[in-house]
């Protein structure tokens, strides 16, 4: 089952990577945008506990402002790996309420690694923002988990059921990474997944990363220290950037964490020009891998590259 649990659980990150990229958007808000699902219902596709419905992804990826057929091509990869364990599974219960076809809705979703699946119970509630009346909620029940633990037991397989916190990608994890557990200094340097395909906000803009001019990534600061994080990007597109920040995702910020400002300034950068961007970082107490990202946001606040990866820094802090 792990083929379709990475398949299921890469679905989830590049739906989180959507969201993060035009600024994590409240999934109320999202469901406001799109009237046709349930902001529990869209959080739950972020999960990576099974794999949302073709109506459901659709809808997601239209309140994201995207176009749902860029996700058609992944989505139905998704779903042939999700089958190909679920096969002969008649009747089994779908986890999705959105609308849609019989052939679009009728994936099995296997709800993999979670103690709600082992025990045949429901999906934990969500967050206290994204509370919902039970009849909104997706369930997967006890003897469809039955049936399939039977099955391949009759065969000689040990099943090994893993617990594993699926996050919404709101965390400090990098999207498409592993699941939502606290970074450690093994996991520095760590690889970004790139976001779905984006044209930028503004025809003709374009960025690209020179340097980190100061703290490489891995670099190793004490705890409690406040240290200068600079990047010098330059502006290789045809727009002028007036008013640009960089905008933190990982909001909002743990104690945990590194602290820093949340929307960090970039000086009026013409086309062609390189630009140099500060922003002062204060390392918890706790030692760990501190990884923090960031979106280029235009002067009214609109992600200008939804397309392209975040801007990072990641310093692992010791002990003092």
């Amino acid at each position: 089952m792990r083929a379709q649990a990475e398949a299921i659980e890469d679905f989830a990150a590049a739906l989180r990577e959507l969201r993060e990229s035009v600024g994590n958007p409240p999934f109320r808000e999202m469901s406001g945008r799109s009237g046709a699902i349930s902001h529990t219902t869209l959080h739950e596709a972020t999960k990576g506990n099974r794999l949302p419905s073709w109506g459901t992804t659709a809808e997601f990826v239209k309140a994201c402002g995207a176009d749902p057929e860029e996700f058609r091509e992944r989505w139905e990869a998704a779903n042939r790996a999700v089958r190909s364990v679920s096969a002969g599974r008649s009747g089994a219960p779908r986890g999705d309420l959105a609308a849609g076809s019989a052939a679009e809705s009728g994936a099995v979703h296997v709800a993999i690694g979670s103690p709600e699946a082992a025990s045949g119970g429901d999906p934990a509630p969500p967050p206290p923002e994204e509370s919902a009346a039970p009849a909104e909620r997706s369930r997967l029940r006890g003897p469809a988990i039955a049936a399939l633990a039977a099955a391949v037991v009759g065969v000689g397989t040990v099943i090994v059921l893993v617990a594993i916190d699926r996050g919404s990608g709101d965390g400090v994890k990098p999207a498409g990474s592993k699941a939502k557990a606290a970074l450690s200094p093994a996991d520095c340097p760590v690889q970004q997944t790139n976001p779905p395909p984006a044209p930028p906000t503004h025809k003709g803009d374009a960025a690209a990363f020179i340097a980190d001019i100061t703290l490489p990534d891995c670099t190793r600061v004490a705890g409690g220290k406040t240290v200068t994080k600079v990047w010098r990007l330059k502006n290789v597109g045809k727009v002028p950037w007036e008013g640009y920040s960089l905008r933190r995702l990982d909001v909002p910020q743990q104690a945990d964490q590194c602290q820093t400002i949340s929307d960090v300034p970039i000086d009026d950068t013409r086309p062609g020009k390189m630009v140099d961007i500060r922003t002062q970082i204060t390392t918890p107490r706790k030692p760990g891998l501190c990884y923090v990202r960031f979106k280029m946001v235009d002067a009214s606040g609109k992600v200008a590259f939804p397309g392209n990866r975040p801007v990072n820094f990641q310093v692992i802090v010791e002990g003092r």
